[in-house]
Parts: C-alpha cells; sequence; structure tokens
C-alpha cells in the first residue's frame, strides 16, 4: 500500500545469548553458547527473519568476584572472528558483527581480518569497536594494555583511522586478474600513516573488500563516545531504550551528524531490547515475571549488592532486607566489570527509598534495578510497540537480546516478523547482497573515488 512506503523501516539485529547474567542457564531449554551448533542455530533463525545482522559480543577475560572466578564466565567465549568467518559459510546475506578492542589490538591486524571476513562473506562484515582502560582485563597482554580513559578515545580515533588507511591503499580497481595464467596480482600500494600512537609504512596485503570499509558500530555513551559515533560510526548499540530517553538520545546524536558532513540516514541508532510473548496480555505478563525470577537468583540478587556495598554480604538474606550498614569504596570486590557505581553512597540510598516505598526485598529490588528495556505482549502489541518507538524517532531499530541460547529468537522470527510486514514497516526479502545494503547506508568515500551509493 501507498502509506507503507512513507513509513520508516525497521532495523533488526540478533545479539547471540552467551555470558550475562540476562542468559537463562537453568531452563530445560537452554543450550551451549560454545558449540558451534548454537551460533548456527541462532544466525540461520536471524537470517529465515530477515534481520540486518547477527552480534556477537567479546570477552577477554574472565571476571572475578571476591577473588573466585564469576559464575557466569566459567566456560567464556570463543574467538571473535573464528565463530563469524564460520558462520559466513553457513548463511547468505546476514551481516555478521563481531565486538573487537581497540586497546589492545593493532591496525594491521584489525584491517586484514575485518576485511578478510568481508571478502569471506561477500561483504556482510562489521565492527563493533570498543575500548578499555581495565587495567584488570590488560593483564592479559604483553604490554599491560592499560590506558587511562582519557586517553582510550584517542587511541579508538587513531586505530579506526590507520585501519581505514589501510583499506584505502588499494583502489576499487587496482586488482589485476588474468584467469588464463592463474594471476591474481595488483601494484603494491605503501601506507604511510602516523599518529601519537602509530607509526605505519609498509604495503597492506588485501585488495579492497566488498564494503570498502566493514560497517562501524559504537557503544559508548559518554559526550567522547557519541562524538566518536558521531565522527565515525554507521551504528551506535544504544543503552537509551526507553521512549522518551530514547527520542533525547537520538535527537542528541543525529544533530551532531551534519559538523562531520553527514547525513542523518548515515546513522542507525540501535537500542538493546528483551521481549517475551504470550498468546494473551497476561500470559505474557507472566513469562516475563518468571523469566525475570530465573535472570535474578538469590545468589545473583547478592553479587549485584555487594558490586555497590563494596562487601561480603553472603549472609544476607537474598528475600530480605537491604542492609543496614552503608556501602565502603572498595571497587576490586567485582574485577573485570564496569558495573562500580561512582557514588555507591547515593546509589544505596536511592535503593534503600524505593525498596522502603514499594515493599521489596533485595532479589526483588534487583530485578527492578537490573531490568533492560523489554517488549512484553501478544505478537501484535510488540510488533505495534517496537513499530511505535521507530515511527516516533527513539530508534531506528534494536539489537534482540533473547534469554536462551540458542532458540530465544525463534517465536519472535515466526510471529512477530509477520506482523511488522503487515504493518508495512519491515522488508519481505532482502534487497541487496551487503550489510550496507540492509541498513541503507552508503559505501565509504574511497580517497581516489566518488561515494558509491548502495
Amino acid at each position: 500500500m501507498p502509506e507503507h512506503r512513507l513509513r520508516k523501516q525497521i532495523h533488526l539485529a540478533a545479539h547471540f545469548p552467551g555470558v550475562n547474567h540476562h542468559t537463562v542457564w537453568n531452563d530445560p531449554g537452554s543450550g551451549s553458547q560454545i558449540d558451534f551448533d548454537s551460533f548456527v542455530h541462532l544466525a540461520r533463525t536471524a537470517e529465515r527473519g530477515l534481520f540486518d545482522f547477527f552480534f556477537l559480543a567479546e570477552g577477554l577475560r574472565l571476571r572475578e568476584h571476591r577473588g573466585r572466578i564469576h559464575d557466569l564466565d566459567v566456560v567464556g567465549r570463543p574467538d571473535t572472528f573464528t565463530v563469524l568467518n564460520a558462520l559466513a559459510a553457513v548463511t547468505t546475506r546476514l551481516g555478521l558483527a563481531g565486538t573487537i578492542n581497540t586497546t589492545y589490538n593493532e591496525p594491521f591486524d584489525l584491517a586484514r581480518q575485518f576485511a578478510s571476513l568481508d571478502h569471506l562473506s561477500g561483504g556482510r562484515a562489521a565492527w563493533n569497536a570498543v575500548t578499555s582502560s581495565d587495567a584488570f582485563t590488560g593483564e592479559n597482554f604483553r604490554r599491560g594494555g592499560y590506558l587511562e580513559h582519557a586517553k582510550r578515545y584517542t587511541r579508538a580515533n587513531e586505530v579506526v583511522e590507520a585501519t581505514r588507511a589501510l583499506w584505502d591503499s588499494w583502489s576499487a580497481d587496482a586488482l589485476v586478474v588474468d584467469r588464463e595464467r592463474g594471476i591474481f596480482a595488483a601494484p603494491a600500494p605503501r601506507v604511510r600513516f602516523s599518529s601519537e600512537q602509530f607509526e605505519i609504512d609498509g604495503e597492506y596485503v588485501l585488495p579492497r573488500s566488498p564494503q570498502g570499509y566493514p560497517v562501524q558500530i559504537q557503544a559508548g555513551d559518554s559526550d567522547d563516545g557519541r562524538e566518536f559515533a558521531a565522527a565515525k560510526a554507521d551504528v551506535i548499540f544504544s543503552a537509551h531504550g526507553e521512549l522518551e530517553d530514547g527520542q533525547r538520545f537520538y535527537t542528541d546524536v543525529k544533530d551532531r551528524l551534519a559538523k562531520y558532513g553527514r547525513a542523518r540516514d548515515d546513522l542507525k541508532i540501535l537500542p538493546a531490547a528483551g521481549f517475551v510473548l504470550g498468546d494473551t496480555p497476561a500470559e505474557a505478563a507472566e513469562n516475563a515475571r518468571r523469566i525475570r525470577l530465573q535472570q535474578v537468583s538469590g545468589a545473583t540478587a547478592i553479587a549485584f549488592l555487594e558490586q555497590v556495598w563494596g562487601s561480603d554480604l553472603s549472609a544476607y538474606d537474598p528475600d530480605g532486607p537491604l542492609p543496614d550498614i552503608d556501602p565502603v569504596d572498595n571497587a576490586d570486590i567485582t574485577r573485570g566489570r564496569v558495573r562500580h557505581a561512582k557514588d555507591p553512597l547515593a546509589v544505596a540510598n536511592a535503593w534503600r527509598a524505593k525498596a522502603e516505598a514499594e515493599h521489596l526485598s533485595i532479589r526483588e529490588l534487583i530485578i527492578e534495578t537490573t531490568a533492560r528495556q523489554q517488549f512484553v505482549g501478544t505478537p501484535r502489541e510488540v510488533a505495534v510497540a517496537i513499530d511505535h518507538y521507530v515511527q516516533s524517532d527513539a530508534a531506528d531499530g534494536f539489537v534482540l537480546v533473547p534469554h536462551l541460547t540458542p532458540t530465544g529468537l525463534d517465536e519472535f522470527v515466526d510471529k512477530v516478523i509477520p506482523e511488522l510486514q503487515e504493518l508495512g514497516s519491515f522488508r519481505t526479502e532482502y534487497t541487496g547482497p551487503t550489510l550496507r545494503d540492509h541498513l541503507g547506508l552508503r559505501h565509504p568515500q574511497h580517497h581516489t573515488e566518488g561515494v558509491r551509493a548502495s
């Protein structure tokens, strides 16, 4: 229908549910987060649902809590590039996004790894560039990997600039192919890049990949992070899921694009969100309550509380009241995690007030305060709610985070995707081969070429 063509189209990504407190491991339907079959199942389900991309997080060190390995980290995560390159062979259109740290990796390696993925997948690679000022994680790396907080975006900018210099060293038509003689050759372009962090002077080893650059994803929310996204990112993995908060973030970041010569559609904003479905609104609400109880066990609730209080609270009953002692400044109680409160006493006082006003136990409070944005209802209600967020400029779509590995996305694809298509807000087929095509993004400008439209 004509009115459907005027609607903003919703972009969806599938987050692989792995090591985190939102994934439910004690459910009978839960599977492994390291078996390749799990990755294949979620990726193929997302592709069947015509999602833009599959999103894989990364952890570079096992977290510690009160001096012991955190329970949820015991089996960790496989290597991101290994998984994504393998998935390229069992999917045909789905984008493949990996979280790779700019603090602990070198531009040449990153340029080669992402260009390889882009070549092998036919133009479906995406890079979620993250930073770290965490010396605990840095202990796993030869140089320590530690950067002061103020310098982490300086390095991130230089890493992205250096990798793009390497990708740009080959023009789109530089590769010489003589099929009769079996020769695939090209002039060896020399790359010279100089910055505070890097001095690169050599030849890059791969021709330009189908997308030119992988799709650039960014997840930081500080002012520096927003500027980095406005200057260089194609997608923001946003934490702003509530409607009015999302609208403020959406407007703020989109308004920054013009000073970098970019249009508002050159950057897509995709908050993380969960979903719970039911045949009736009441059934969906009951399913959501049951899942939250599975996600936040008593032990998990106490662990979250200890991160704020900075003390061993194992003697407290998770179904009882909050501690009557004040927090202490002890950020080391949990290492390898960035959830520590900057002002623990202020957080404790706010939690006490909420618990008293709503008559909440420790576990009930943590269930309330750690919940992420989620859509709860019948398939039609969830589709309408997602569409409302996008049409209201609170988001361009969502990165959906199922609570089960690997089957948690199945019901959404089977029941909600048809409703979104009925609303006219979601594709009925892929319209191009590359991830940039799915997202409606231009191919990046080459230094020796004009802008190539998808």
